[in-house]
Formats: structure tokens, sequence, C-alpha cells
């Protein structure tokens, strides 16, 4: 009988997203420290109560740099870990669908945080395509409605204010108490309940590896901590990991 392979989870944020032209939140250049009152659009109740903020999200929704983002190489080296066999999932806190498209398998992504390429009515649940109601936006509707019962659009994503999907949350909490190695990349560990998935992995003995160019709440509970740039840190870890499997 083969020997198990380790199971390697990787929670990643908005920093392993940079390198591709996306923004990160709380950088040094992050885009809520550059304007701190671009948050109120991320903010569900101010969403909901006024129609400006809608605005101002369907015009930032069809600015978004990431539709024109391309996978880096952080992206590509975790996709390149799945393709040589090591078993990983990967439970990101990103909207970009950018790890699907550098390769790993979607099955095997988790989205904590929803994904931007959907729309769903906060009144009946509709869902629909992004593509679709930016169409809209396009053609002069700058709040488009839900074409179903005329309710309130908003981002298949998590606002602050929005409690996480709980199936999706439950599944990330099982891998991390499965996983041997869980490296968390380019993600402050400040917002929870995803951060607590940290403490899931350490509690379960798994080894603690943080790649983030700013200091963390959990970097005293690291095996390792990293200051490397994520673009290459991560090829060069990937590419250690594949030489012990």
């Amino acid at each position: 009988m083969s020997e198990r392979k380790p199971l390697l989870a990787v929670l990643t944020g908005a920093g392993i997203s940079t390198d591709s032209g996306i923004p990160d939140f709380r950088g040094p250049n992050g885009v809520w420290t550059r304007d701190p009152a671009a948050e109120k659009l991320f903010t569900l109740q101010n969403y909901l109560v006024d129609a400006d903020v809608r605005r101002r999200s369907w015009r930032a929704r069809r600015d978004n740099r990431a539709w024109a983002a391309q996978p880096n190489a952080a992206h590509l080296a975790l996709a390149e870990a799945e393709r040589a066999g090591v078993p990983v999932r990967i439970l990101t806190q990103n909207i970009d669908g950018l790890h699907q498209r550098a390769g790993s398998t979607a099955r095997k992504v988790l989205e904590l945080h929803g994904t931007m390429f959907t729309v769903q009515c906060v009144q009946c649940g509709d869902r629909t395509a992004m593509r679709a109601a930016l169409d809209r936006v396009e053609a002069g509707e700058d709040d488009p409605a839900c074409q179903e019962c005329g309710g309130i659009l908003k981002a298949g994503t998590i606002m602050f204010g929005e409690a996480l999907d709980s199936d999706t949350i439950e599944k990330a909490a099982q891998i991390a108490a499965a996983c041997d190695v869980f490296w968390a990349i380019g993600t402050s560990l400040t917002v929870y309940p995803v951060a607590g998935l940290v403490d899931i992995a350490v509690r379960n003995r798994a080894k603690l590896v943080i790649v983030n160019a700013q200091p963390t709440p959990y970097d005293a509970y690291a095996d390792e901590v990293v200051r490397e740039p994520i673009g290459q840190a991560v090829p060069r870890m990937v590419a250690e990991l594949l030489k012990t499997v």
C-alpha cells in the first residue's frame, strides 16, 4: 500500500493577486488604505439603504482591474503542485477566479468570499451572470434591479455584515483540521471566521507557514514566517515541496 501524501491546505488572500495588478485592501497601497471611504462600498447595510453607494459599486465593478488580470507566478506554482501529485486544497478569500484560471481544479478551490462572476438578488435570491448585469450598466442602467422581482442586485460576494456560506466555511474547517501543512499567503489574518482556520490547523498539529509582507496576529504560532515577495516565495516553496514528494 502506498504511503499517504501530506495534505497541503493553502489559504490565500488579496496579497497573492497584487502581482496580477489587483490591489489589496489593507496593505500600504491598499484600496482602503488610500481611500478609507471606499470600505462603505463593501458594507451590506450601506449598500442596501444608499442608492448612491450602489451606483458607485456598479461603476467599481465595471472598472475592476480583475477583469483583465492574468494568473501570476504564485497562482501558477500552486497549480503546478497539484499537477505534480501534491494533494492541494485552496481556501481563497479572493473573488477573482485566478486560481482556477491558473489550472487549479475548480472543485479543489473553495471561494470563501464568493465570486465576482455572478450577481444575486437580495430579495428573491435569483443568481445570474455578472456580465449580463454589467452590460445593463454599460447600456445606461446605473443601479440595475433584479429582472425577476425588481429587488436589489449585489455581486455574488460576501460583504461586511453578511454571513459566509455555512457549507463553504464548514468544508474549509474540515480541510484545515485534516491538513498536514497549512500555508497562509497574502492575508492579514484579521477577518473572522476565516482567520480562525489557522487556529484549527495549528490545533490539529499542522505545520504553519505564513507568507505576508506585513506582520499578522498568527506569526508567533507559525513554524515559518516568510517576508519574501509572494511571487518569488511561493514558486520557491512549491519547488522545495516537490523535492519531498
